[in-house]
């Protein structure tokens, strides 16, 4: 074990800048992707010492890479937010990766931190790991209770293994805060607009944007439009992490990131496509696979730690959309 256990989760101080203040060392996982950047973008980092290799300078499914980093740099928080992700075309496509690569990670990542000291773990989980068909606003309680959706398992299975595998520290070594948060369902900056491997509402953008693009008068929806889902702006997941990382051992030990409300998919697309300014007709394709009916999260103990998402559905998705067309 490092020196860093001493310091307490809570007291968690490292590194000097260069201004000769004291900065704190946080590792962030998938620091790339789209929750990283946003991370790495709020102001929040700013007090920060930001540890983010990407990909091919650590390879997250090698143990001994990841083990080496962490003995190197040391750092006080990690912030587990890699993963392979993706909609429902693409869990489908691959359950094999999805259940392998984000279990390996998952398992390194964790380990790694775990016998190498570090005294504080934030696990960035999914609301996927919950039951499918349940008639209320999923609760923390609601983990393991039920069947999986089918089309996203082997993500729900490795994502669960985590979960666990945090609670199990934090039981057996309660003086290291190893707390998992599980966000809805996001979108924002930085997101994967390629309906191949986006979640709803990127690939929404997408595909509006292109029937403006090419003065198509029809969009296909999957499904009949009226599975509702819950969908948060990447930044307020950013705010809500950089408000557990300053005092990690405050937070629930497994604690929904959410908004407490829901829309229709229809209803997401009909926001993009007035954001859009396009007024053509939906198609519903009956036949194409639409996942759970309803997944809503109950915030109740999100709103006792004292946070609520401060961007609205319409502002979230204008700003989405502003950073799409200016990567086009």
């Amino acid at each position: 074990m490092n020196g860093n256990l001493s310091n307490g989760a809570d007291n968690i101080m490292h590194d000097d800048d260069k201004a000769g203040a004291v900065r704190r060392r946080v590792w962030i996982t998938g620091g790339n992707g789209m929750v990283g950047r946003n991370l790495r973008e709020h102001p929040g980092a700013a007090n920060w010492k930001i540890l983010a290799p990407g990909r091919s300078e650590l390879d997250l499914s090698d143990r001994g890479a990841v083990d080496d980093f962490v003995q190197a740099e040391c750092p006080d928080l990690v912030i587990h937010a890699a993963g392979q992700v993706g909609g429902i075309q693409a869990n489908m496509a691959d359950p094999v990766g999805f259940l392998v690569n984000n279990l390996d990670m998952g398992r390194n990542v964790i380990m790694s931190a775990f016998e190498a000291g570090v005294p504080a773990f934030i696990n960035l989980a999914s609301s996927c790991m919950y039951p499918r068909g349940r008639d209320h606003a999923l609760r923390e309680s609601d983990m393991m209770t039920g069947e999986l959706e089918p089309t996203n398992e082997g993500y729900a299975l490795a994502k669960i293994v985590s979960t666990r595998l945090c609670d199990y520290i934090a039981r057996t070594r309660p003086d290291m805060a190893y707390r998992t948060i599980i966000p809805c369902n996001l979108y924002g900056r930085h997101d994967k607009f390629d309906p191949k491997a986006s979640h709803l509402v990127p690939a929404i953008i997408a595909k509006v944007s292109k029937a403006v693009a090419e003065g198509d008068e029809e969009v296909e929806i999957w499904g009949d439009g009226t599975a509702r889902r819950e969908f948060m702006y990447a930044a307020d997941l950013a705010d809500a992490i950089w408000r557990a990382a300053e005092a990690p051992r405050s937070l629930p030990q497994l604690m929904n990131i959410g908004l407490g409300n829901d829309h229709t998919i229809l209803e997401y697309y009909q926001a993009v496509a007035e954001a859009l300014c396009w007024d053509g007709r939906f198609r519903f394709d009956l036949s194409k696979p639409v996942g759970m009916q309803r997944k809503l999260s109950d915030v109740s103990v999100q709103r006792e730690w004292g946070w609520e998402a401060p961007t609205s559905l319409h502002r979230g998705i204008a700003a989405t959309i502003q950073f799409y067309q200016q990567q086009a």
